[in-house]
């Protein structure tokens, strides 16, 4: 496992033992892997959400109604046939 020692001012220092105790938190180790936990997921939801905004610029915008996709779903059988 990796270690890190960092410092830390006084004043950050007495925020984190705040937190650890107020937060449930095991010691001071949980509470920093939790944050960094919570800044993956953070980047991970700002990555979708510019993924699903490029899509939805990606091009012409289409109704996607049942007949739509009974429609797609057609195209792919016949062309699983031909391949057959």
């Amino acid at each position: 496992m990796f270690q890190l020692n960092i410092s830390l001012p006084e004043q950050l220092q007495e925020f984190l033992e705040q937190q650890v105790a107020t937060g449930g938190y095991a010691n001071t180790n949980e509470y920093i892997n939790y944050l960094i936990f919570q800044e993956q997921q953070r980047i991970a939801q700002k990555q979708l959400e510019s993924l699903l905004i490029e899509g939805l610029d990606s091009g012409e915008v289409v109704e996607v109604t049942d007949e739509w996709w009974e429609e797609k779903r057609a195209k792919l059988v016949e062309q699983l046939r031909q391949r057959q």
